[in-house]
């Protein structure tokens, strides 16, 4: 009886997704002994129900201090099998220490801080913590040392077991918004891997007695009866395998030795079953916040949407034409906040922009609880996997420039100058915005300096004081261009570098799509500026281009976002504090539900993206530009 090959993908799925996990449990470092003392800047922080004893702490203060190390996560070689899985499928150890923008990630157990870190950070709790309060610690603390953190094995059993609850509470801070969707989509995927070993018994069981080929001879039909049943036997019991086998090959001959392998093999899908519905049906406490932010909306909303609006313009704030045209109406597609938002072009040179636009409170309002908040840990994710970019945009100066002091305006965080530093090690690195998030970029160590306030203002205290000036994403929030990039004149040494990174309203998907063209995001996005018009503005100011990047700089996500916009446009995020809060856990069901029947369609989405990208990386158009100017030393040619 011999089985067909594609009986045998589902097992082999799950066998080479086990040994992609072993790769990186090989990369776990076991701690050597060590009898030196522990380093007196050394602290250890314990969950409740941890006991280090003194050979452990020798040994981890040694190997921090023989690799440089202000944060070691330890990991105990005892870690359940769910925990342990769970680790190895986040965690890349080869590389965890220098991915700067990397989200900390440690086992809940243990962990040795340098006491200057735990003083920025303000961690004043170092024994009894939570599971909970592990998680975000360890987070917490990859942010203040993001090339000196690491994690590394140490003897002991596995800590306190998570509850459903500590369980829930930690998937929601990874997920935020999507965590019924990702709960719910591995429930299903463990039903449907039931549902399909049942079908296969049964249409073993079916085609048994069925006439056998060749015409049906009786010595035939005997010799085949019985032989689905056999079949559907073995397809079963290769595929349980595969998944009863998944903790043996990722922990067997590595650092960790869970001491619950047995049981985790022999549950196999069943139990992560049990434990995801557990999981899913665990209370989560309310967000007390939520109360408060329902009612202050609902008071802005009350007072109508017109007084965030200034008057409409008849001139284009790029060349001053007045033969303008409506080009795009939308709403806020991404937290689908009341309102709808015009874009007009102008006919003499193409430019786009927000008309009516919105005023300072319009503005305050809508980006309220995106950036910081309610909304922070949302597009925190989003930048965190953004390092590759940040990186791209450092290494446009090579060839052209060394710098010394960059300012990165629109700097929100500081996730652009910690990724940079990888490219430029000896530059010092300042950034400005409009929010305290800037200064707490600076307590990490992420910038050296923060500027708060709107650059035109801050120009006049930093002129001549950068030899670059990046903008990121930035310019098309602003309401003058123009005078933005007039303050990087005057903040920029004579020859000095500015380097701006904007979306491309020229890009043919921006055309075709229309308002779903993700780049657009209204009511975010006052000036969309071409590089016909941003080239004509900085030679009027004394600027020379000496590198484009257009394919180069582009981001293949398109596609992904053209279908997660609509889907997200059916069934917004209900948790929202300006939306309805009625029906929500019907809301909830519903959203999870269209995600859910919608993830096969964006995964081709997204996979067309990645296709579609090398060819689009080596051709002169994309969704995104990049232009690097040199400030002339008198201002002309």
């Amino acid at each position: 009886m011999q089985m067909r090959p594609v009986s045998l993908l589902i097992p082999a799925g799950f066998v080479i997704e086990a040994l992609l996990r072993r790769s990186r449990t090989t990369g776990l470092h076991a701690l050597p002994p060590s009898d030196r003392p522990v380093a007196a800047r050394h602290r250890f922080v314990t969950a409740a129900g941890t006991r280090l004893d003194e050979a452990t702490k020798r040994a981890a203060s040694a190997y921090a201090g023989d690799h440089g190390l202000a944060v070691l996560e330890l990991v105990p070689d005892g870690l359940d099998t769910a925990r342990a899985m769970d680790l190895v499928r986040r965690l890349h150890p080869r590389s965890y220490r220098t991915a700067r923008l990397a989200r900390g990630i440690g086992a809940g157990y243990a962990m040795l801080v340098d006491v200057e870190v735990l003083e920025k950070a303000d961690v004043t709790r170092r024994a009894g913590l939570s599971q909970i309060e592990m998680d975000e610690l360890a987070v917490r603390l990859k942010c203040y040392a993001p090339v000196a953190t690491d994690v590394a094995v140490v003897p002991g059993p596995a800590p306190a077991p998570w509850t459903p609850r500590e369980r829930r509470m930690i998937l929601r801070h990874r997920w935020v918004a999507d965590l019924p969707v990702y709960l719910a989509g591995n429930i299903l995927g463990l039903c449907l891997l039931g549902a399909w070993l049942a079908g296969s018994v049964a249409t073993g069981h079916a085609q048994d007695g069925h006439p056998a080929p060749g015409g049906g001879r009786p010595g035939l039909r005997t010799r085949y009866r019985g032989s689905g049943r056999r079949r559907a036997a073995v397809r079963a019991a290769v595929t349980l395998a595969g998944v009863c086998a998944r903790p043996y090959i990722v922990t067997a001959g590595t650092p960790l030795h869970p001491d619950d392998l047995m049981r985790s093999a022999l549950t196999g899908t069943f139990g992560a079953l049990v434990r995801y519905l557990r999981v899913a049906t665990a209370p989560e406490p309310a967000d007390p916040d939520l109360p408060r932010l329902r009612r202050e909306y609902a008071d802005e909303l009350g007072r109508g949407l017109g007084r965030f609006f200034d008057q409409p313009t008849g001139t284009c704030p790029c060349c001053g034409g007045t033969d303008l045209r409506g080009f795009l109406s939308s709403g806020d597609h991404q937290h689908h906040r009341p309102g709808v938002f015009h874009l007009h072009r102008c006919r003499a040179c193409g430019h786009v922009f927000q008309n009516p636009r919105l005023n300072t409170d319009g503005l305050g309002f809508y980006y309220r609880d995106y950036y910081e908040g309610s909304g922070a840990a949302e597009v925190e994710r989003a930048f965190r996997l953004a390092a590759p970019i940040y990186r791209d945009r450092a290494r446009m100066l090579c060839g052209h420039a060394a710098p010394r002091n960059w300012l990165d305006v629109g700097g929100g965080h500081g996730h652009f100058c910690n990724a940079a530093r990888d490219v430029w090690p000896q530059t010092r690195f300042d950034a400005l915005d409009l929010n305290e998030g800037i200064k707490e970029a600076e307590r990490r160590g992420w910038i050296d300096t923060g500027h708060i306030g709107t650059f035109p203002e801050l120009a006049d205290k930093l002129t001549g004081a950068y030899d670059v000036v990046s903008m990121h994403h930035y310019l098309e929030h602003t309401i003058a261009p123009r005078r933005e990039l007039n303050a990087a004149a005057r903040v920029l040494k004579p020859g000095g570098h500015l380097l701006i990174e904007v979306p491309d309203p020229q890009w043919i998907i921006a055309r075709l799509a229309g308002r779903w063209w993700h780049a657009w995001f209204q009511p975010q996005h006052l000036n969309l500026v071409s590089l016909g018009n941003l080239s004509m503005m900085l030679a009027e100011l004394g600027f020379r281009p000496v590198a484009v990047h257009r394919g180069a700089a582009h981001q293949p996500i398109d596609l992904f976002m053209i279908v997660h916009l609509l889907v997200h446009r059916i069934v917004p995020d209900p948790a929202k504090p300006w939306r309805d809060p009625r029906w929500r856990r019907t809301r909830v069901a519903a959203r999870t539900a269209v995600y859910l029947a919608a993830g096969p369609l964006m995964l081709a989405a997204a996979m067309a993206d990645q296709l579609v990208h090398p060819v689009i990386r080596r051709s002169e158009h994309s969704n995104t530009y990049r232009i690097l100017a040199q400030r002339l030393p008198n201002g002309h040619e």
